[in-house]
């Protein structure tokens, strides 16, 4: 079995996938800094305990990252736990991807494994949609990734409204508002979020397709996008585990040829 490892800024999702792909449990810790080797080990047994899995299963493990101080102690624990040292997402890593950027390692290796992903479930072009910390929108033709746009995230761009404006409170946005205006304050915070960061998907979506073409796909993951996607005017494909699939489908594409 193989362990699949993403590092968020706010959460480390971890997947458990069969020999074929299929995910025999997915889960996810906070992602912390300061956790050391240990720790990380502690929780990462008490997650395969928690879902009747066992570390002695493992056959191989990669890890993508966008939080670099983790990467280290997360990679130790992974072979402490399972005696398998995981594979990177980064430079020299086959993903076959052509990716059109000024610098490729500035390209974040989440963004990377979402593509590899969307590339190979759903049909060109695709339009990629990431929300968690950041919101990002991907353009991928053929096996070309041709740039993304970033944008605050959903849950950031809250934070920082209650925290510089000091009569507007921090308030939950995981409560539907059908209404576009709110008739008090928490109300109208939470339907400014939601309609407005759907509007801004459904609108970025539409300049995008100006620009490339119309897409075949557009497809949406990240944990944050099930309570935007409700508002979007456009039909987007929510995808839970994008990322779990992409990183099963570059650790084959690394380990099968170096097999043969």
């Amino acid at each position: 079995m193989i362990l699949a490892l993403d590092v968020g800024n706010s959460s480390t999702h971890i997947g458990l996938l069969e020999e074929d792909g299929a995910l025999a449990f997915c889960g996810s810790l906070a992602t912390e800094r300061t956790r050391t080797t240990s720790q990380w080990a502690i929780d990462l047994m008490g997650l395969f305990q928690l879902h009747g899995a066992s570390c002695t299963e493992v056959t191989g493990a990669i890890i993508s990252s966008v939080v670099p101080p983790v990467t280290a102690p997360l990679s130790r624990a992974v072979q402490t736990v399972t005696g398998q040292a995981p594979m990177l997402v980064g430079p020299g890593i086959r993903t076959g991807l052509n990716i059109k950027t000024d610098s490729r390692n500035q390209l974040g290796a989440d963004i990377v494994v979402s593509s590899v992903a969307a590339l190979n479930k759903y049909p060109s072009p695709v339009i990629l949609v990431d929300m968690g910390t950041a919101t990002t929108l991907s353009m991928l033709i053929d096996t070309t990734y041709e740039g993304c746009a970033i944008i605050p995230g959903v849950q950031v761009a809250m934070d920082a409204l209650s925290s510089r404006a000091a009569a507007l409170p921090h308030i939950s946005i995981a409560e539907h508002t059908p209404q576009l205006l709110g008739r008090n304050t928490d109300d109208a915070m939470r339907a400014g979020i939601l309609h407005g960061s759907a509007a801004m998907i459904d609108g970025l979506i539409e300049r995008l397709e100006q620009e490339y073409g119309p897409a075949a796909a557009v497809v949406a993951t990240g944990e944050i996008s099930p309570l935007i996607l409700d508002y979007c005017h456009r039909k987007i494909c929510y995808d839970e585990n994008l990322i779990m699939d992409g990183l099963y489908l570059i650790y084959r594409k690394n380990t099968d040829r170096n097999r043969r």
